[in-house]
C-alpha cells in the first residue's frame, strides 16, 4: 500500500512537472515562465557595469534563491521519470544543467564569471514551457506548416545561393579591388547584404553599371522576402486546423507528441499517466 501511495505521488509530480493538462500543471508551467523571465531579467542587469557595482550584493541573493529553485526542479525531473539518464541527455536537459553551472562553479572560482551568459540559456526553456493547451495547438500546426514547406524553402534558398554567387562574381568583374571589391567572396558578401535588403554600406558600387546592377538586386530583394511567407501561408491553408492538443509525457520515454484522448505511449507502448 505504501509503496502504491510513492507511485501515485510520484505519478502527481509527473502530471505537474511535465504536463499542463491539470491546473497544477498550468500554475507551475505559468510560475515557472515567469520566474524564468525574471532570472534572464537579473542577468541583463547585472551585465549593466553601474547596476552590478551598486546592487551586485541584492542581485547575487535573487541569483542563488532562482538557482537552488531550478536545482529543486531539475533534481524533481529526474527522481519522476524511469529513465534519468535520458532526460539529462535531452536537449533541454542539457540547457537546464548548463543554467545552473555557472552560479555554482562561481561559489569555489571568483574569475568564473565570464560564464554568467550561459545563465541566459534558462530563456531556451521557454519553448518548452509553452506546451499550455492554449498554445500547444497553435504551435504544432505551425510546427506541421514549416515542416511541409521544407523542401520547397530548401530548393529556394538554394536559388538564392545561387544567385549570390552570381552577382558577387560580376560585381567583382565591374568594381574591381580600387571600388572595394578585392574578391569574389567579399562580392559575394556585398551581394548578400543587397539582396537582403541590409545595407551596411561598408561597400558600394561606384561605376554605372555596378549601381544599375545593384539597383536591380535591391528591387528582387523585396520580392524575395515574400517567397517563403507565401510558401508557408500556402501549406498553413492545406494543414490540419485543429491538431492534437495533448500536452501528456511519457513517464518511460519522456515523448509528448500524443494524440488526444491516447491511453498508451504511441512510441514505446508504456501506459501514460491519467
Amino acid at each position: 500500500m505504501e509503496g502504491q501511495e510513492k507511485k501515485s505521488l510520484k505519478q502527481r509530480i509527473h502530471e505537474i512537472i511535465y504536463e499542463a493538462d491539470t491546473p497544477a500543471g498550468k500554475f507551475f508551467d505559468i510560475l515557472l515562465l515567469i520566474i524564468i523571465l525574471f532570472s534572464v531579467f537579473l542577468v541583463m542587469l547585472e551585465s549593466i557595469e553601474s547596476i552590478r557595482s551598486q546592487y551586485a550584493a541584492i542581485l547575487d541573493q535573487f541569483e542563488w534563491g532562482i538557482t537552488i529553485l531550478f536545482t529543486i526542479e531539475y533534481i524533481a525531473r529526474l527522481l519522476v521519470v524511469k529513465k534519468p539518464w535520458k532526460y539529462a541527455t535531452s536537449f533541454f536537459g542539457v540547457i537546464d544543467l548548463l543554467s545552473l553551472i555557472p552560479k555554482y562553479i562561481s561559489f569555489f572560482f571568483v574569475a568564473s564569471s565570464s560564464l554568467v551568459a550561459l545563465r541566459a540559456l534558462r530563456l531556451l526553456r521557454v519553448f518548452r514551457i509553452l506546451k499550455l493547451s492554449r498554445y500547444i495547438g497553435e504551435s504544432n500546426f505551425l510546427i506541421a506548416s514549416l515542416w511541409a514547406s521544407r523542401v520547397k524553402i530548401g530548393v529556394f534558398l538554394f536559388a538564392i545561393v545561387i544567385l549570390c554567387i552570381i552577382f558577387g562574381t560580376i560585381m567583382y568583374l565591374i568594381e574591381g579591388e580600387s571600388n572595394g571589391f578585392t574578391s569574389i567572396p567579399k562580392g559575394i558578401y556585398w551581394s548578400v547584404v543587397t539582396l537582403t535588403t541590409v545595407g551596411y554600406g561598408d561597400i558600394a558600387p561606384v561605376t554605372p553599371l555596378g549601381r544599375f546592377i545593384a539597383a536591380i538586386i535591391m528591387i528582387m530583394g523585396y520580392g524575395i522576402i515574400a517567397v517563403p511567407t507565401g510558401i508557408v501561408s500556402s501549406e498553413m491553408t492545406n494543414q490540419q486546423r485543429n491538431p492534437d492538443t495533448n500536452t501528456q509525457a511519457c513517464p518511460n520515454c519522456m515523448t509528448d507528441t500524443h494524440l488526444d484522448n491516447a491511453i498508451y505511449c504511441h512510441k514505446c507502448g508504456n501506459k501514460l499517466n491519467e
